[in-house]
């Protein structure tokens, strides 16, 4: 590749739900009495795949969806309740071939030695293709679900008490990872022998405790699954501000952040490698994705005339954490060409309804990017890791 050759993009969607607009599921497209099928997600995923796309999220929470930021809310005219996502992505892996699945997982009230299971699983069973996302929770109803502990109501983030809980959740999910990244590595490659004539399934040296004490985790290992196909999964966080900024510059793979512009983006980026530093992790590969949400036709009329429609059945116009989109696909690759020149590696966009704008970013958008040489032509690779450039890492318990 010429050095005037700008590099190719990374494209990832994120899947909630019938969309990213409250009111998509009463699109004619939408599909909503087949949300909690198994059909219902291949066919969104088989599509992404189809665009060569990549990776897909799936969104998770621990509460019932609400459009209120950290409280339940009693609305009926919304979609309310959701799948497990680790176990959606398993129930989808065996239907797509290289695509990768990324579920959402929530650190706050969930065990780091059962999600390391899990996705070592989901690697397993995707023969490489496993990530994860991991989010935290300060919504009090949500720890009330499990009873452990009680997390007091927080009315605005400038308050110091608040402050400090929010900074505690997001060390908690620091040192979650860590656990989880131990235990992927507490079996060696080798550790299993499998050698039925001399009756050894197993070389107990190969296995490892990690011995983890920390604020929040004691942890002694090994994992009971083997060390997951790509060795170390993907591990992705969404940030909009300096402490999970923080937690992504720590532990993450990928980080998705949601600029308004390439000046924006550029300024977070500059944060994210600045943090990337301080946890001496400046030699190591981590992208920084871009957020939108989408909402693509032909033209940009349609699309805003989509919006308002949508809007309109919402009952008020629909904003979110992202910026959100409305135009063609030759529009939005301008956009994402010029957030790219602020430093993003890639993005993972939100369609606005699943069962249209997803088909619009495969089938609009990526032969738009092909032709603009942004954008690969066939799956390079295998893995998740290998789409993402990532080289499969050394065991850091195995003897050099």
């Amino acid at each position: 590749m010429s050095s005037t050759t700008p590099a190719p993009l990374h494209l990832a969607v994120a899947l909630d739900g019938t969309g990213w607009h409250p009111a998509s599921w009463r699109e004619p497209v939408a599909r909503p009495r087949d949300l909690f099928t198994a059909g219902y997600w291949a066919d969104l995923v088989t599509e992404a795949e189809r665009g060569l796309l990549d990776f897909v999220t799936f969104e998770d929470g621990l509460g019932p969806q609400s459009s209120l930021l950290l409280a339940p809310d009693e609305r009926t005219d919304q979609v309310r309740g959701r799948l497990d996502a680790v176990l959606i992505a398993s129930r989808v892996a065996p239907l797509t071939r290289r695509i990768g699945l990324v579920p959402t997982v929530v650190t706050t009230h969930t065990e780091p030695f059962h999600i390391s299971k899990a996705i070592a699983t989901l690697d397993y069973v995707s023969a490489g293709r496993a990530g994860v996302r991991v989010r935290t929770t300060a919504r009090p109803d949500e720890a009330a679900h499990f009873g452990r502990r009680t997390i007091p109501r927080i009315d605005g983030f400038d308050d110091p008490d608040a402050q400090q809980v929010v900074a505690d959740l997001f060390d908690e999910a620091a040192d979650y990872v860590e656990v989880v990244r131990r235990l992927w590595d507490s079996w060696e490659d080798d550790a299993e022998i499998r050698d039925a004539a001399t009756g050894r399934f197993v070389d107990r040296d190969k296995l490892h405790y990690i011995d983890f004490e920390g604020r929040f985790f004691s942890v002694k290992g090994p994992s009971i699954t083997p060390r997951p196909p790509q060795g170390q999964p993907l591990v992705t966080a969404l940030a909009h501000r300096t402490l999970p900024y923080r937690l992504v510059a720590r532990q993450a793979d990928i980080g998705y952040v949601t600029p308004r512009d390439a000046e924006q983006a550029r300024a977070i980026v500059a944060e994210i490698r600045a943090e990337q530093e301080a946890a001496g992790r400046a030699g190591e590969t981590l992208h920084v994705f871009g957020d939108l949400v989408v909402l693509l036709d032909d033209s940009r009329a349609e699309a805003e005339a989509r919006r308002d429609r949508l809007d309109a059945l919402a009952g008020e116009p629909y904003t979110g954490d992202a910026a959100i989109f409305t135009g063609t696909a030759a529009q939005l690759a301008d956009l994402l060409e010029e957030l790219a020149s602020g430093g993003l590696t890639g993005f993972r966009l939100r369609p606005a309804v699943a069962g249209h704008d997803l088909p619009r970013i495969t089938r609009d958008l990526v032969p738009e990017l092909q032709r603009r040489r942004r954008f690969r032509d066939a799956y390079e690779a295998g893995t998740l890791r290998g789409l993402l450039g990532l080289t499969r890492p050394a065991n850091r318990y195995a003897a050099a």
